[in-house]
């Protein structure tokens, strides 16, 4: 089905990612049906049901995404995260429709010494991360026609992550201590979303990992952020270990991304430029 055609709904249509993939969408004139709370909950089957046969392709963005959070409210983050993605895939299934989900690089323990790719056996390290690939297995398991892209490190307008915390603790303390033995890309939603529309248009079938090009640590990223605001910030490295979080977190979230690249019309860009626009816009 040609995507201008066709509707799209996206669930968890107003967070980060939904957000700039709902823009995105609309200005490739691609027609979109926004589902999220407080009036839609992917964990109501009959809201799910409503949705599903809204639509012509699905795209799920929803998710439990506290990391640490997920430690406690485990029944929840299983609720969201697997079991309601589960749901969709048996819905998406009597259906006949094609699901684009939304996972993530916390389904790898990060122990790795390359960066990751689609066949890696995931060894999640966190409840959050456990959620995830269940929410992976479920919704292939349920035998739905479907895609499943991992991103990593996103920031957006929409929502919290790293760069507007980097910021605010930046302003109101004038020093950071950030790790510098966790490494990945940050990848901008706006990135991701572009991805998405291109994927919608073709529907792949299959497992994708997508991120910006190149590699850095938090703390590379926090200095390069610190730097381009100029900002008189006291800026310190540390290590993963001097944090007590209740979750533990992949050291190395690297993807290799060359899967996605071969189906994709232009080349992903590198994690520097998009982050500058985001910080200029700010």
């Amino acid at each position: 089905m040609k995507t201008g055609q066709a509707t799209v709904v996206i669930l968890g249509g107003r967070g980060m990612l939904g957000t700039d993939l709902a823009q995105a969408c609309k200005q490739r004139n691609i027609k979109t049906k926004i589902f999220d709370l407080p009036e839609f909950d992917i964990t109501n089957e009959e809201q799910l049901k409503k949705a599903v046969a809204s639509s012509d392709l699905i795209v799920n963005c929803a998710a439990y995404t506290n990391v640490d959070g997920a430690e406690s409210e485990t029944a929840l983050a299983h609720k969201v995260n697997a079991e309601a993605v589960g749901c969709l895939g048996q819905i998406a299934k009597g259906t006949g429709k094609w699901v684009f989900h939304i996972s993530t690089d916390f389904v790898f323990d990060g122990n790795l010494d390359r960066p990751y790719i689609e066949t890696d056996e995931p060894n999640p390290i966190s409840e959050y991360g456990k959620s995830k690939l269940a929410g992976e297995q479920l919704l292939v398991e349920s035998g739905c026609a479907n895609c499943i892209m991992r991103v990593q490190w996103t920031y957006g307008k929409a929502g919290s992550n790293f760069v507007k915390k980097i910021i605010e603790r930046a302003r109101q303390t004038g020093k950071l201590k950030v790790v510098d033995d966790q490494v990945g890309s940050p990848t901008a939603t706006t990135e991701a979303a572009k991805a998405i529309c291109e994927l919608l248009t073709k529907q792949p079938v299959g497992l994708f990992h997508f991120a910006s090009a190149g590699y850095v640590s938090r703390f590379g990223m926090a200095k390069f952020i610190i730097e381009k605001l100029n900002m008189n910030v006291e800026l310190q490295a540390c290590k993963s270990s001097n944090f007590q979080a209740p979750a533990g977190r992949p050291l190395n979230s690297r993807f290799c991304c060359d899967k996605i690249s071969a189906i994709l019309d232009e080349p992903i860009r590198h994690w520097q430029r998009p982050l500058e626009e985001f910080l200029e816009e700010l």
